[in-house]
């Protein structure tokens, strides 16, 4: 369906492609996007960033972006991604999760894999901005089990302008994967992702004293320990174990109607390759399984694309395709806002 991946000859395996792809952000547009606040029925709210494009006019195709564990709008991929649809002419909107970003006072409760009404509240909001636009939706990471959760637990539930989404590397076993974070070749990240929430959390207790703990107690130790006693009990779960098993993808992909792209690494150190191959996939779903790539890394050899950055190439190609309009092709890409970016002052690197 894609053409292959080619690692850059400097960085190779799932490990080196990971931290590539996190501590090698690439070049990135300065921060130009308007805010738009949504309102949840539980009385937190979350944060749009609003990337329009000159010339976007109503009825033009949009996208809603959402970060993996630990991101924000300011990820590196979410950032590029946003900007190159911008150079298509396609309007993007990045999304913070709750307590994630610009949201990170405007909520009491945790974010988690499964919330997929948090992510049909900003579809609805960008509907109502944006009317008689064609929507695709893009989930990184955790945010591509909650895509994935969203399309098929209630398919009928779905707006009619969405008309395509993408999961990348999503962890639709949470129960496998964090099994997985708990092996030492996988401490680094455990103890990356544990630190950045704890800090996150801890700072976000100061500055509003009122949000619920639950059994949280101080740092954690693994990632395991703060869904346990934070992340679980105060999303409505018994614990990690009955959290996970509510909220894995796995179950619902069967279900889908949308045209989804799920797109993940054989080598991802964080997600299982086996979840993938024992899925089985209804029609509107296409499964690709790149040889290499890490987790959300894909960092190729020159020459393939524009830039290295293979996953946004095959992201754009894929949502593109579903809506017409200016070619794709990343070998004929403009580069209007991408090419002649300055750097980002801020970026956050935390996701893995």
């Amino acid at each position: 369906m894609f053409p292959r991946f080619q690692p850059h000859l400097l960085i190779r395996g799932g490990h080196a492609q990971t931290l590539a792809g996190a501590l090698a952000p690439g070049w990135c547009p300065v921060y130009r996007a308007s805010r738009h606040t949504v309102q949840l029925d539980d009385g937190d709210a979350i944060v749009l960033h609003d990337d329009r494009p000159s010339g976007w006019q109503t009825g033009d195709p949009v996208v809603l972006l959402m970060h993996g564990l630990a991101g924000c709008h300011l990820s590196p991929y979410m950032i590029r991604l946003a900007a190159k649809l911008n150079d298509v002419g396609v309007r993007a909107f990045r999304m913070d999760h709750r307590g994630c970003g610009a949201g990170h006072s405007l909520a009491r409760l945790p974010y988690n894999a499964g919330r997929s009404e948090d992510a049909l509240s900003a579809i609805h909001k960008i509907i109502r901005l944006c009317p008689r636009s064609k929507l695709g939706v893009v989930g990184f990471s955790l945010s591509g089990n909650l895509t994935l959760k969203l399309l098929g637990e209630r398919p009928e539930m779905i707006p009619p302008e969405v008309v395509c989404a993408a999961a990348i590397n999503p962890p639709i076993d949470l129960a496998a994967c964090m099994q997985g974070l708990l092996r030492p070749a996988n401490r680094l990240y455990d103890l990356r992702f544990v630190r950045i929430l704890d800090r996150n959390l801890i700072a976000r207790k100061k500055q509003m004293p009122e949000i619920p703990l639950a059994g949280y107690q101080g740092p954690s130790r693994r990632l395991l320990d703060l869904d346990d006693a934070y992340t679980a009990p105060l999303s409505g779960y018994v614990d990690a174990q009955h959290y996970y098993a509510r909220c894995s993808s796995e179950q619902f992909v069967g279900d889908i109607r949308t045209s989804t792209l799920i797109l993940a690494a054989r080598d991802d150190p964080l997600i299982p390759v086996e979840s993938f191959e024992r899925l089985s996939l209804p029609r509107a779903v296409k499964l690709h399984i790149a040889r290499s790539g890490g987790h959300l890394g894909y960092v190729a050899r020159a020459g393939q694309d524009a830039d290295r950055r293979w996953m946004d190439w095959r992201i754009l190609e894929w949502l593109t395709s579903h809506w017409g309009g200016k070619s794709a092709r990343s070998d004929a890409m403009p580069h209007g806002s991408y090419g002649r970016a300055k750097r980002q002052p801020k970026l956050d690197r935390s996701n893995y």
